[in-house]
């Protein structure tokens, strides 16, 4: 008899669903709501409304894709948190009423835990230990996984996330939210039209004493400071020319590429680490993703990350870990409470019974 596990994700501004049946990602359906981009970041009560408006024909959509009815559906999985309260909301309430009206087991899912094991969501390997490391637009995390919950976070921000930095140094270029594919498509322009050039110099801030912390803050106001003393305000615009965005936007990249290549050199050594997974929205970058396989070459491992569709805030991961709680005996009770703060080793804990 098929399993078939049904994914949920609700926790920013992605509505997103999927089914795993098996051992295989049958089907997944993202919906990004674009409405965000007018206001500079995710305006959380609108992320609420959107979901509510897309999720269900999110799930009838994947259902369809795989030629099932909600009927057949082993266990729904969901995201319980961490996330924005009222967005995790609408995920967690339609997943316990589909729970309770289909009568198969609810399982809420760390969404950070998703991210880890996004790479084998994709059906690719990474024998554990590994070190996962997470950049998005909230977080910035380098967790060792030495098995399936088996986990122990490394290292993380002090200050602003990885893809919160890009967002807004993007927004003072005149980007619109969110802005870390045009950073990353000027990194990539800029080096191919000036081969050996070196792009503008920011700062890498690093926290003494701890070489597996990150920070991103000081970048952010480098930049902006150096806009104030540059060019002029117009409108709420600074005045750039294409070249000198190209050029601030590659220095922007090479001061996070060079921040997060410190943290996973200190990660690595001494260790017994065999491979990366990298995951998140950032991850997406073409120009950090050559610089993470760059420095697995140099380490000697494997380096993996999923497709584009599976970086950013998936179902697919989700239904992925729900699946593998599944197989462990684990469901979450109906009166499962969400966590919009919830960090990765304690939550993980708390869901199940």
């Amino acid at each position: 008899m098929k399993s078939i596990i049904l994914g949920i994700e609700t926790s920013c501004d992605e509505t997103s669903a999927a089914l795993w049946m098996d051992d295989f990602l049958t089907a997944e359906r993202t919906s990004t709501q674009i409405l965000h981009s007018q206001y500079g970041g995710v305006v959380p009560e609108l992320a609420s409304r959107a979901h509510e408006q897309l999720l269900a024909a999110a799930v009838r959509g994947v259902c369809e894709d795989a030629g099932i009815s909600l009927h057949d559906l082993t266990a729904v999985a969901v995201t319980a948190g961490p996330g924005l309260a009222g967005a995790l909301l609408v995920g967690l309430s339609f997943a316990k009423g589909l729970a309770l009206a289909a009568r198969i087991p609810l399982i809420g899912v760390n969404h950070l835990e998703g991210h880890l094991w996004s790479a084998a969501a994709a059906g690719l390997t990474v024998e554990c230990p590994f070190l996962a490391l997470i950049i998005s637009g909230g977080h910035t995390l380098m967790v060792k996984v030495a098995g399936f919950n088996d986990y122990q976070v490394l290292g993380a921000t002090k200050d602003d996330a990885a893809g919160e930095l890009l967002d807004k140094t993007g927004r003072l270029l005149g980007y619109p939210f969110p802005a870390g594919a045009y950073l990353d498509r000027d990194k990539i322009n800029y080096d191919g039209l000036r081969k050996g050039a070196s792009p503008l110099h920011f700062p890498r801030a690093r926290i003494a004493g701890e070489p597996l912390s990150f920070s991103f803050s000081g970048l952010k106001t480098a930049v902006l400071y150096y806009l104030r003393r540059n060019y002029s305000l117009q409108e709420g615009k600074y005045q750039l020319t294409e070249p000198e965005r190209q050029a601030i936007s590659a220095g922007i990249m090479e001061a996070v590429g060079d921040i997060l290549i410190s943290g996973l050199e200190a990660a690595f050594e001494d260790s017994d680490l065999r491979g990366l997974a990298v995951s998140g929205g950032v991850a997406a970058s073409r120009y950090l993703s050559s610089r993470f396989q760059e420095f697995a070459f140099r380490q000697g491992i494997i380096f993996q990350a999923p497709p584009v569709n599976l970086c950013t805030d998936n179902a697919a991961m989700i239904a992925y870990v729900g699946r593998r709680r599944l197989q462990r005996g684990e469901s979450s009770p109906l009166d499962l409470s969400l966590n919009p703060s919830a960090g990765l080793e304690p939550f993980s804990n708390q869901c199940y019974k």
